[in-house]
């Protein structure tokens, strides 16, 4: 083992262990491990920077806008309308859901699907007396099911191809097609849906709204109050009447000159300025905002308290937020918002101490008690997305909704048909919708993710480092010895088994930029067929249902659903080996033969 092969190996370590343990972050780790490769000479400045010119990228970038372009209008909501109108109970309702969104997630980013559809589930569960528990892991599935039937379908299946246009193991390798997933991908499609239907309300949980939800610790959020002079508080005992008849609310802590004093402390005695520290259930915490009489004050709203014009909201921080890490003071919700965080939700986990210093993580549940510019300041954010209410869109005329679908459904099927690259119909698309005045061009630069492009580019410069050192061919040699005794197959397998452990640990476009080198090279050393090896990483690595951290979109319900690891392991776990079951067969069936 040479130098080189020694920094690349221990380059790899450091982003399993840091995207794992949520270190650095995913951008800032591929920057220092890519940057570390640098300094080291294993790659030139050319080789880094190659990733930014990939044509793949590009498209990501320009099918997420034309993404985040419908959710900011109604006309999925009005579909959604037409559809659900006759769903009455839990099974009819999920199998619509689960079709329609599968369907156009196999199109459209699936992101912006799983935001518009989240809150239409909350108030379908809340007027059917059925818990959004029960329906968020579905949304969440579906989209992911779809999303793998094409190439355009999911992020995960360009980057792919980015890297099959990008690679040197086999020379003149295609482009992968549009409906090169289909395959597996409608199969499984099917076959998820079904397995949803039969065993969902089995296997997720129960998670009730109001007392019943705080009971289970479901929703749970923490709240940060005041006593103020004159409150009926100021001299009581913990213990007393007055807090006894904030239902719903139980004190956890009180904060005393930054000295916190546990609530079982049952003999100490309330003073003015002591801040509150309360877990509680969302329909309360909205309630004791607007009450006179509490003695109470929210250190967090400021002069947000005395408007007429505000409301309460429940938001889930992003997978791609630029507020995770941020405390809430560092946030700025009040100045960027016009909005004041009143109570955080973080899946059961305790949190204590004052509001204003908790750092911000992805799947967050947020309590917001907006101004009236909230809505205008957060259009077009990807800082969150809404959960029980449903947002203003921008309205549009007839032809602009033609526009819109028509010229989507266009682009794609001239690039399925090979007569327009999908770069170039995008392009003219988003230029076309911004000279309609469908979509503001000052708006794009909010709605590009940059911190995915940086991840794919350096991604695509990682997998250039596995290849020239060689460690792509020792890993790969080193799997096809242990599967290859078992059949071709089985090395499918294999790919597939730790493709998608990997993407549930440390994100899906780490494990594509680890493994892709890997199983291609397998194919070059024994003279197969590239595609299934190619296929079987794009599948692995967008078919997360594992774990919450693995694919955004179970990101997104995570908080709103109130799930646990193992709720979406207990269910998640055997839908994967569904899924590995179908792709191995399917696939090698079509080219191992």
């Amino acid at each position: 083992m040479n130098f080189e092969v020694l920094i690349v190996f221990v380059v790899l370590a450091f982003i399993l262990v840091s995207l794992y343990f949520e270190i650095l972050g995913p951008s800032f780790t591929f920057v220092i491990a890519i940057s570390v490769l640098g300094v080291s000479r294993i790659l030139t400045p050319a080789e880094i920077l190659s990733g930014f010119a990939n044509v793949q990228l590009v498209v990501i970038l320009l099918l997420l806008l034309l993404g985040d372009i419908f959710r900011q209008t109604p006309i999925m909501e009005m579909l959604f309308d037409k559809v659900f109108k006759g769903a009455r109970t839990y099974k009819g309702f999920m199998l619509r859901m689960m079709t329609l969104v599968a369907g156009f997630s196999a199109f459209l980013n699936n992101t912006p699907l799983v935001a518009i559809m989240m809150p239409y589930v909350h108030n379908w569960s809340k007027r059917n007396n059925t818990s959004p528990s029960k329906l968020l892991i579905p949304l969440s599935y579906a989209a992911i099911l779809g999303g793998c039937a094409t190439l355009i379908g999911t992020s995960t299946n360009l980057i792919v191809n980015g890297m099959v246009l990008d690679q040197e193991i086999i020379p003149g390798l295609p482009s992968l097609d549009m409906f090169d997933f289909f395959p597996v991908g409608a199969a499984m499609a099917v076959i998820g849906i079904a397995y949803m239907l039969l065993f969902s309300k089995k296997l997720l949980p129960e998670r009730k709204d109001a007392m019943s939800q705080f009971r289970s610790r479901n929703r749970e959020y923490i709240l940060q109050t005041q006593i103020n002079e004159g409150s009926p508080l100021a001299g009581k005992d913990i213990r007393n009447e007055s807090l006894d008849r904030l239902k719903g609310l139980y004190l956890v802590e009180v904060i005393r000159d930054n000295e916190r004093i546990p609530a079982i402390s049952l003999t100490t005695q309330l003073r003015v300025n002591d801040q509150l520290v309360f877990a509680g259930d969302t329909e309360t915490i909205a309630d004791i905002i607007t009450q006179t009489d509490s003695g109470l004050s929210f250190p967090t709203l400021g002069s947000l308290q005395e408007s007429k014009n505000s409301e309460v909201v429940e938001v889930v921080i992003s997978h791609n937020s630029s507020l995770i890490g941020k405390t809430v003071m560092e946030a700025n919700f009040r100045g960027r918002y016009d909005a004041a965080i009143i109570a955080i939700h973080r899946n059961g986990e305790r949190i204590s101490g004052k509001i204003t210093f908790q750092k911000l993580k992805a799947g967050d549940v947020l309590l917001l008690f907006v101004g009236k510019s909230f809505e205008s300041r957060s259009a077009g954010t990807l800082d969150f997305y809404y959960i029980s209410k449903v947002k203003a869109h921008r309205k549009l005329a007839n032809w602009q909704y033609f526009v819109l679908f028509g010229g989507t459904g266009l682009a794609i099927l001239l690039s399925a048909l090979r007569l327009v690259p999908l770069f170039t119909s995008l392009l003219v698309l988003i230029i076309l919708i911004n000279m309609l005045k469908i979509y503001p061009p000052k708006d794009i630069p909010k709605s590009i993710d940059y911190e995915l492009a940086m991840v794919i580019a350096l991604s695509l410069a990682l997998g250039t480092a596995m290849l020239k050192t060689g460690v792509a061919e020792m890993l790969a040699n080193s799997l096809i010895s242990i599967f290859l005794p078992f059949g071709k197959v089985a090395l499918l397998a294999g790919i597939f088994l730790i493709t998608s452990l990997l993407a549930n640990l440390i994100t899906n476009k780490a494990a594509v930029a680890l493994i892709f080198p890997i199983s291609l090279t397998m194919a070059s050393n024994l003279s197969l067929p590239p595609q299934p090896f190619i296929l079987v990483v794009a599948f692995a690595a967008a078919a997360n249902f594992m774990t919450p951290i693995g694919y955004q979109t179970n990101l997104m319900v995570y908080g709103p659903g109130g799930y646990s690891f193992r709720d979406f392991f207990k269910i998640g776990f055997p839908l994967t080996i569904l899924y590995m079951a179908a792709t191995v067969t399917i696939l090698g069936l079509t080219y191992l033969r």
